[in-house]
């Protein structure tokens, strides 16, 4: 399930969203946007920034993490003390939320950070200790609905379908994001199947129409893919299973540079250049 694309529109929708998870809430919590920056360096891209309206206000990082990942606060700490420290004319101060399904997820050894995991600029959220679903604000509710189990997301779907219907003002992005949820949640049902579950017909909402669409695209990713490690394997023999999964995990577009590319290559060493070069972009 693809849960860092759905964090990512259910903040851009709700900036405040984030917000209703920490322990007190900035005067100017209605006057954040939510943006991905890049950092100049080697692959330090920040996925989560909210940004103040006002000038020397407070920036907060986020990160969502539903993988266990055993260095990720040195990511997430490397990243955001290099951006504030080459914005640190615009900030006043930073924090950071760090949002995982549950503590299990958390990485090992905390030991060298455990002084800021414990101080109040850095927000550790476990979605499965925010209580009931039912009970909870929409848009976090919308978030502890990622986390369900299948037997269990259905319900609490609908559930949360008919309260949108009388409780806020923005229910169609709502819909739409409860649609994307349940869609990646059972990729293995069929339309109707989905349509049934939820209530609603999918084919009005642009959701369905979206995940379609990208759907297309993955299997042409798919395809691309296999054809690539069928001509490496007739050219120069076996292709490890390292970079088998390289090449699987690349983009349509880059795929079709590499399509063309192995046209040159003299060896799979070539490829290996190739594809430090494209990782370097």
């Amino acid at each position: 399930m693809r849960r860092d694309s759905i964090f990512y529109k259910l903040f851009q929708q709700y900036p405040p969203l984030l917000f209703q998870l920490l322990p007190s809430l900035p005067t100017n919590a209605d006057g954040y946007r939510f943006d991905s920056v890049a950092v100049k360096e080697p692959k330090f891209e920040i996925d989560g920034v909210f940004l103040p309206s006002e000038p020397d206000g407070v920036v907060y990082f986020c990160e969502v993490q539903f993988q266990k990942d055993e260095q990720l606060y040195e990511r997430v700490f490397a990243e955001s003390f290099l951006y504030f420290y080459r914005n640190r004319d615009r900030f006043s101060d930073w924090q950071a939320v760090i949002i995982y399904p549950s503590s299990s997820t958390e990485q090992t050894k905390l030991r060298p950070y455990q002084d800021l995991l414990n101080s109040e600029r850095v927000n550790r959220i476990y979605l499965n200790e925010l209580g009931n679903i039912r009970d909870l604000p929409i848009w976090v509710a919308l978030m502890v609905l990622t986390t369900l189990e299948e037997s269990q997301a259905p319900d609490e779907a609908r559930y949360l379908l008919r309260r949108t219907s009388t409780e806020s003002s923005l229910s169609r992005a709502i819909i739409e994001l409860v649609t994307t949820i349940m869609v990646y949640k059972f990729e293995n049902l069929s339309q109707k199947e989905v349509e049934v579950m939820l209530g609603i017909t999918l084919q009005e909402t642009r959701v369905y129409r979206e995940i379609k669409a990208e759907w297309m695209v993955k299997g042409r990713e798919q395809e691309a893919a296999s054809l690539i490690l069928r001509q490496l394997t007739k050219r120069f023999g076996v292709v490890s299973v390292a970079m088998r999964s390289r090449i699987s995990g690349l983009p349509l577009v880059v795929l079709e540079d590499l399509s063309e590319a192995i046209l040159d290559f003299g060896s799979l060493d070539d490829l290996q250049v190739w594809l430090a070069e494209y990782e370097k972009r």
